[in-house]
């Protein structure tokens, strides 16, 4: 049984000291989490010791994924060369392990033009899909301005990974303060910010119409699908208001894939599997901000009703919708 995990992050230095050198109001104060134990050094690495850490959990295949906030609170032209600096690295660390690693792109947002660019290059250094965040500075990403990037991501069937972002310093201002430092951090982005973020800019992108334009887009989220699966009784609602095709639900089992982000609970299979289809299920761990065992995943994976539904999630799933051939995998050390 192969285990692809697709939520794995790495860090790029320079990215992280460009947005610690921004103001306060652009800045993106998340970025200390990295720091927190071994984060750091873990991040940093996409050698032998990131390889170890794989074999100790049994994964064979790690996507990669540029630690949040990614290039979004840049400028644009800082933007776009972090982007395809990120990109040539992680494209380099794919090349000296092509049988235990792949990558999602990073995209310069605030750059609508250059992202497709740096999409249609990713994607010709054999990237298997992007990372994006759901608002640049305050543009949402259903703004119109990003539709020819999602275009472009059907038509070269490269899936759209919508990852948690810190809400805005004027939302973090009314909702998440009045705690001491950390735990207003924690309260906006792991706690529960982060992951109402991710779920509103997905309804967004639904009620925009945006599948309905696009109808081979693909968009996955982590974590169970950031709290969207468990509210899709009130969010079809919208569907009749929006004038959608199709209710909100619809669109969320026909183009969005959810991943486990190492939150390795039965309930939350269970009710997955209730509300969207076994061939919508994706493992990853969120490395390395969480590290479950090898122990851990093993009795999870008991959990499952059907030992094809168990396979879908592991591997062939991830096979399917990033184009992964685990058949002719050979490593090049």
């Amino acid at each position: 049984m192969a285990l692809i995990a697709i939520e794995e992050h790495w860090n790029l230095p320079e990215l992280t000291s460009a947005v610690k050198a921004l103001p306060e109001d652009r800045g993106d104060p998340s970025v200390v989490l990295d720091e927190l134990g071994d984060n750091l050094e873990r991040l940093d690495d996409l050698g032998d010791a990131r390889i170890a850490a794989m074999d100790a959990q049994g994964v064979d295949v790690q996507i990669l994924s540029l630690a949040p906030p990614g290039t979004h609170p840049l400028e644009p032209a800082d933007a776009r060369t972090l982007s395809r600096r990120a990109n040539d690295i992680a494209a380099e660390a794919v090349g000296r392990h092509p049988a235990r690693l792949r990558a999602l792109a990073t995209l310069p947002m605030a750059d609508p033009a250059a992202a497709g660019a740096e999409l249609e290059r990713a994607a010709g250094l054999g990237f298997v899909g992007a990372m994006v965040y759901g608002r640049t500075a305050e543009t949402p990403l259903d703004d119109p301005r990003y539709d020819d990037l999602f275009a472009t991501a059907a038509a070269l069937r490269q899936p759209i990974f919508l990852h948690p972002q810190i809400p805005s310093r004027t939302v973090r201002e009314a909702v998440y303060r009045g705690f001491d430092p950390m735990t207003d951090l924690a309260l906006a982005t792991f706690g529960w910010g982060w992951h109402l973020e991710a779920a509103v800019a997905a309804l967004r992108l639904i009620v925009r119409g945006t599948f309905d334009r696009h109808p081979g887009l693909q968009l996955v989220l982590g974590h169970w699908g950031e709290l969207l699966l468990f509210w899709t009784d009130r969010a079809d609602s919208l569907s009749g208001v929006a004038g959608l095709d199709r209710k909100v639900s619809d669109y969320v089992r026909s183009h969005i894939h959810v991943t486990s982000s190492g939150m390795f609970n039965p309930a939350l299979l269970r009710h997955a599997l209730e509300v969207t289809t076994p061939d919508r299920l994706l493992f990853s761990t969120d490395y390395p901000f969480q590290k479950p065992a090898k122990t851990d995943i093993e009795k999870f994976l008991t959990e499952f009703p059907t030992d094809e539904d168990r396979d879908k999630f592991t591997a062939g799933n991830a096979c399917a919708l990033f184009g992964i051939d685990l058949t002719s995998r050979t490593e090049q050390q």
